[in-house]
């Protein structure tokens, strides 16, 4: 069976005590099941500017992105298409919003709709939304035929690489960053622990086993400080020949309650190669990635 990979970002817009959202159609996911508003995002795409283009075309709104509140992952098996595909979901508040909701026609979404959270609990939601509203995720009506699973374009020389990484301090405040290795992108420069998530794997999780691998830590993930995007047409990494990267990476807060020596755990060879602890004045005078130096500078604020 062939795995598959897609990042997609939605989002929570609330106006009035209503909540918007949009019914799939004919080509949607869930044909005749509700959802939030949003859908998958384009190779090289911002996930955030994914967003601001998927609202406008499901229901004519320009909106503003707000937050991330949360980062899953869920897994579709369709033996019809001999395939696996798991998706990174991204959840945002949404703001301020242009326009009037249009009402939609056939095709991915045929239905837009302003309810209440009561409402939305009356009527078939898709998993995903249950959960991040915090109703019941209950069986979809009988004779709900989920779409066949639609892979995301592909090109053999792009790659797709969702990652969760880590602002990860212990209780006097140090922070711990890992240096990547030589034969790598980046290679010298120090980095957020963390790395890319495996098939079926949620993103928390992912990161608490890159923290065991690139620094022998055990941490506790908190709250979500925002998602990277990285796009690099020609990457020259392992493979030996330039690839175009797309990187999303999902940044956490993570506290290491009882810190011992930085450790690289992880086989030889592998994209990490020493780790160590330091206060925030000796993190800035380190040879940074930008999304290290991003993350530090947010604590220091």
């Amino acid at each position: 069976m062939e795995l598959a990979r897609r990042v997609g970002g939605y989002g929570i817009l609330w106006d009035s005590g209503r909540l918007l959202v949009v019914r799939d159609g004919v080509g949607g996911e869930f044909p005749g099941i509700w959802r939030l508003p949003g859908g998958a995002v384009a190779h090289a795409e911002h996930p955030e500017r994914a967003l601001v283009r998927a609202v406008a075309e499901q229901t004519g709104l320009t909106v503003t992105v707000g937050r991330l509140r949360a980062a899953v992952a869920d897994v579709v098996a369709g033996p019809e298409d001999d395939v696996s595909l798991h998706t990174d979901r991204l959840l945002f508040e949404l703001g301020a919003h242009d326009g009037t909701p249009r009402e939609a026609g056939g095709g991915p979404v045929d239905r837009v709709r302003w309810l209440t959270l009561a409402e939305a609990a009356g009527v078939p939601l898709t998993p995903f939304t249950a959960r991040m509203l915090g109703l019941p995720v209950t069986p979809l009506p009988p004779g709900t035929q989920r779409s066949r699973v639609a892979l995301p374009p592909s090109h053999p020389d792009q790659r797709l690489r969702f990652g969760a990484y880590g602002l990860v301090t212990d209780p006097a405040g140090r922070i711990l960053l890992t240096e990547i290795a030589a034969g790598y992108p980046g290679a010298g420069l120090w980095h957020l622990p963390g790395g890319g998530t495996d098939h079926g794997e949620q993103p928390a999780t992912g990161l608490l086993r890159e923290l065991i691998e690139e620094g022998g830590q055990r941490g506790r993930v908190g709250e979500i400080l925002g998602v990277n995007n990285l796009h690099n047409p020609a990457a020259l990494g392992p493979e030996g020949r330039p690839l175009d990267w797309h990187g999303v990476r999902v940044v956490y807060r993570v506290l290491v309650d009882a810190p011992t020596d930085a450790v690289v755990t992880e086989s030889t060879g592998g994209s990490t190669a020493r780790a160590g602890w330091f206060t925030r004045e000796q993190a800035l005078d380190l040879p940074l990635t930008d999304i290290a130096a991003s993350a530090i500078g947010q604590r220091g604020r």
